[in-house]
């Protein structure tokens, strides 16, 4: 059986993370367990603080196959770079062409900064067109 990952951010607004996160990967808010119809329910329910129920948030792939994702609010700031990145495969699988790919990064970045996302550089390398962003938290990640 293969293990499954979910990958962890620390940040300010897990809420707010969370959405930003959903719609760039066509995730969704995972739902609260089965018989609680919110999670403010299902934190009640467990004895969770009012105060640190929005405190996570976590969105799931739909399809199941991608990995979960869990933000988690810590009191520090975001000081250096990120040792561990995203990269969000926005131009089609290997083998499209590369004028297509390029429209498609760039479609999605727009789409992404609407969203908050900032764009920090452009790249192109053996790996091919590649654009660095950083979230609304300023967590790095790729469009390729």
């Amino acid at each position: 059986m293969a293990t499954r990952i979910q990958v962890v951010f620390d940040c300010a607004e897990p809420t707010k993370l969370a959405e930003f996160w959903a719609s760039a990967l066509g995730y969704q808010a995972e739902p609260p367990p089965p018989g609680f119809e919110t999670w403010e329910d299902w934190a009640s329910q467990a004895g969770v603080p009012r105060e640190k129920w929005d405190a996570y948030a976590a969105v799931v792939d739909p399809d199941g196959a991608g990995p979960r994702l869990f933000f988690q609010r810590v009191p520090e700031p975001k000081a250096v770079k990120n040792r561990v990145h995203l990269d969000v495969n926005a131009g089609g699988p290997r083998g499209t062409p590369d004028a297509e790919r390029r429209t498609r990064i760039a479609e999605t970045e727009a789409r992404l900064t609407a969203l908050g996302a900032t764009r920090l550089r452009e790249l192109d390398d053996v790996t091919g067109h590649c654009v660095v962003m950083q979230d609304p938290e300023g967590n790095e990640f790729c469009l390729q």
